[in-house]
């Protein structure tokens, strides 16, 4: 059925949502990094596809948002379609009282797939369940971010290939706001994926990953060690660095009382990481004295792969939009010349 949640280990991407990591296996998640991988020469403007030439994406974000928000929009404009926004609850008809039901059946009659932000849990889902065309899951409040996973997937697969080295093995170390980091939880469910990982989860007490997932990375046998201290448990392949979510915090004072807790520097990284440690963060990283999550000193360290992460997005984003609307094998058919000056492939 259109716009249903599939299992992509069963069935096509064509038509379907794209609302929880869960609907990804090993074999559906490699599909979508081949087609990312195609998609390199149009985000480098080396040429450009008019392939969703007509296409209409409905970017609905009813929660703040700068990288996922502009980044679905630029995926979306790179295949050639167009983008009509809403941003903000106070901007749309839910503050009316509209439900989310009734939005979706409004706002799917004047798109042909949706991407949508919302910061209850749940509720990407429930306006799906209204929607008369594919929605894609921007993040449910704390509960699942599936395109962050998957591009932070796509880079965790890109570095470790630089390294000559694989997924499978490899030996995470995530740390800071594991409770309401929603990249985490989805990133964890998809690593869980692998074979014979390492995961080292270091954050205060009051903040540790749900149990839920630290069941599932033992009951599909890898190793796990938690932590509240990040000497002598970072030494790993990938540090992965979160945000305390003040926004999901009860109060302003309860959030400040771990911001900074878990600082890192070019110092700390000399003294406490291997060399070849990648560094990444989901962004926004918090750059306040009182936080200064990662340093700018880490800027010119060759292993920090922050920005990195963000180019790898649209790759993801525009290989989902493809895969969901059926294109991915027409991407090239419908190539054109790049008339303007770009710097990005240099």
């Amino acid at each position: 059925m259109s716009g249903a949640q599939a299992d992509f280990s069963k069935q096509q991407f064509a038509g379907s949502h794209i609302l929880s990591v869960s609907q990804f296996d090993r074999a559906a998640i490699e599909k979508v990094f081949q087609v990312a991988d195609k998609m390199l020469p149009y985000a480098k403007r080396e040429k450009r596809t008019e392939v969703l030439n007509g296409a209409i994406l409905g970017n609905l974000f009813f929660e703040p948002s700068t990288r996922t928000r502009v980044s679905f929009g630029t995926a979306f404009n790179l295949l050639g379609g167009y983008v009509r926004e809403t941003t903000g609850m106070s901007n749309s008809a839910l503050a009316k009282g509209e439900s989310l039901y009734d939005t979706a059946r409004v706002l799917s009659g004047y798109s042909d797939i949706i991407a949508m932000r919302h910061p209850d849990a749940g509720s990407v889902a429930e306006f799906a369940e209204g929607s008369r065309i594919p929605v894609i899951n921007g993040g449910d409040g704390a509960n699942e971010h599936p395109t962050q996973a998957l591009l932070d997937l796509y880079t965790i697969e890109k570095e470790q290939k630089s390294q000559d080295s694989g997924i499978d093995g490899l030996h995470i170390a995530m740390i800071g706001d594991l409770k309401y980091g929603r990249t985490v939880h989805s990133l964890s469910r998809l690593l869980s994926l692998y074979k014979g990982l390492k995961f080292t989860l270091i954050s205060p007490e009051e903040l540790s990953m749900p149990s839920y997932i630290c069941d599932l990375i033992e009951d599909r046998g890898h190793e796990l060690h938690i932590s509240n201290q990040l000497e002598g448990n970072v030494s790993a392949d990938i540090c992965y660095q979160t945000r305390i979510q003040e926004e999901r915090f009860p109060s302003q004072d309860e959030a400040n009382k771990y911001r900074g807790k878990f600082r890192l520097n070019q110092q700390i990284y000399t003294k406490h990481f291997q060399s070849k440690t990648v560094i990444m963060h989901p962004l926004p990283r918090d750059s306040r004295a009182e936080a200064n999550e990662l340093d700018n000193d880490l800027n010119l360290n060759p292993n920090l792969a922050i920005f990195r992460q963000t180019d790898n997005g649209v790759l993801v984003r525009m290989a989902l939009f493809a895969l969901t609307l059926g294109v991915e094998d027409k991407i090239e058919d419908f190539d054109r010349p790049v008339h303007w000056f770009s710097t990005k492939g240099q």
